[in-house]
């Protein structure tokens, strides 16, 4: 009864008939192209030429899935900061080490230019580390040969102490002659609760073909709040320095860098007095911060933290009378690029447990800086344990509140306090500093009246990361610049 009262509607009722078998068709069609791409994603997630095998895979942000297994366009450009160490520390250190068993980097697609015989032909080209290649499941059927990790493959993921030192803080180049250039090694120890002293090598100018050379730039706090200032300047033929290693000569003051210890050693003058330091420094594991650049043409601004926390030992001879010291606490970090109309937040601190470090660059083209020249906003703040980098965080402004005089002839106040917030998803962590010490340094320009403060102070921090409860105070030194 059901088929013929169906056959009779089709033929009484054809239009409406063909209509409703169009419209089942379309859906049948649908769910069978729905069916396919299903099933050809879950034939991509198991791809190994496409992910590299493993449970997880990192790309780079943006990019397109099909463009990594076609080569497409979109593919071409794309790249993950920092590569070396997310595979090194974020991804491959100690604290996942646990729930990670192997982190394995990978190129895929790259455009090359192949050069030869006068001709210039495009290739696709990739690379990986074979060993960790091999323990993901993805290692090439080598036919004939050997398919092993090279001393370079070797390098990248588990450097000897004195490549990665090397890596980390070796010298630059600027992309032009630039009279606003300058890159420097900066180092401060603290030899008693009432004295620190601050250590700069300094190289500027067009560098390395015009008019540039070298400055050792020291400031010593002393125990009764007094400071004193030491320099010592040197042309540009005596000045020494490596784009490949952390090394640095400025006349008779050098930075050398072995096995993961650096040695120091600085000769200046001030006031008819003359200073000299010789101390080895000693970075403390996993506490250091990735080279970070900021480029907008022609600005340009680097910054690596290759020792957020140290031990130092040595003597300093001040007037004939020298002292020893060991095992005092110590920084050290290094800057570089175009510091014209430039200014900046800076500070890091250490706790029982942690250290901190936060910062970001202001640029104005009217020389003064303003939450609007900021490039990159916001600011970045850093939580670092004795695993590595725990966390980095945002923010978009320093609350300072409070005047009191700061020291140094320019008749300057610095803040009394200051707080912070910075935050990530889920995660938020506050910074509280009291300033204790306020260091006043004036900057000349034609425009306007600068001035730089360095200042020491007691910071608390408060908060959550990764849902645990964070919760320290410690010493620190920070930075920032005031217009009057």
């Amino acid at each position: 009864m059901i088929a013929t009262l169906a056959f009779r509607h089709l033929l009484v009722r054809k239009l409406r008939s063909l209509f409703l078998l169009l419209g089942f068709s379309l859906g049948v069609g649908v769910m069978i192209v729905l069916l396919s791409v299903g099933e050809a994603m879950l034939d991509q997630s198991r791809d190994v030429s496409l992910i590299g095998g493993g449970e997880l895979t990192v790309l780079p942000q943006g990019i397109d899935i099909e463009a990594m297994r076609t080569g497409g366009v979109s593919g071409m450009f794309f790249g993950i900061d920092r590569a070396r160490f997310l595979t090194r520390q974020v991804l491959g250190g100690a604290r996942h080490q646990g729930r990670v068993q192997v982190v394995s980097p990978a190129i895929e697609g790259k455009l090359l230019y192949l050069r030869h015989g006068g001709r210039t032909l495009p290739v696709r080209a990739g690379g990986e580390i074979p060993s960790r290649a091999r323990a993901l499941g993805s290692g090439l059927a080598v036919r004939s040969g050997r398919w092993q990790d090279s001393q370079a493959d070797s390098a990248y993921i588990n450097p000897v102490p004195q490549r990665f030192y090397d890596e980390l803080d070796h010298f630059h180049l600027p992309s032009r002659p630039d009279s606003t250039w300058g890159e420097w090694h900066y180092f401060n120890l603290v030899l008693s609760p009432d004295e620190w002293w601050y250590i700069t090598y300094l190289i500027g100018g067009e560098v390395p073909g015009g008019d540039w050379g070298g400055q050792l730039l020291i400031t010593r706090r002393r125990r009764d709040g007094r400071y004193e200032r030491f320099t010592t300047r040197a042309p540009s033929d005596r000045v020494e320095f490596d784009t490949a290693r952390a090394d640095l000569t400025i006349s008779q003051s050098t930075v050398r860098q072995r096995d993961g210890t650096y040695r120091l050693h600085a000769e200046a003058e001030g006031k008819g007095r003359t200073v000299q330091i010789d101390l080895t420094l000693v970075p403390a594991p996993n506490r250091y911060f990735p080279p970070v650049e900021l480029s907008d043409d022609p600005f340009r601004s680097g910054y690596v933290v290759p020792a957020l926390s140290a031990k130092a030992s040595g003597r300093i001879c001040l007037a004939g009378k020298c002292r020893g010291f060991t095992n005092v606490a110590a920084y050290h970090d290094h800057n570089w690029g175009v510091w014209q109309d430039v200014t900046w937040e800076w500070g890091t601190g250490g706790g029982s447990r942690f250290n901190i470090l936060y910062g970001g660059v202001y640029r104005s083209e009217a020389g003064a800086a303003s939450e609007s020249s900021y490039l990159g906003s916001p600011f970045f703040l850093t939580l670092v344990d004795s695993l590595g980098v725990k966390q980095v965080l945002r923010f978009a402004r320093i609350r300072y509140q409070g005047r009191q005089p700061a020291s140094g002839s320019t008749g300057a106040t610095a803040p009394t306090e200051f707080s912070l917030i910075g935050t990530r998803e889920s995660d938020s962590l506050q910074l509280d500093v009291e300033v204790l010490d306020a260091l006043a340094t004036e900057m000349r320009a034609s425009e306007f009246r600068r001035v730089f403060l360095q200042m020491r102070g007691r910071f608390t921090l408060s908060g959550k990361v990764a849902g645990q409860a964070v919760a320290d105070s410690g010493m620190g030194f920070f930075e920032t610049y005031v217009t009057e």
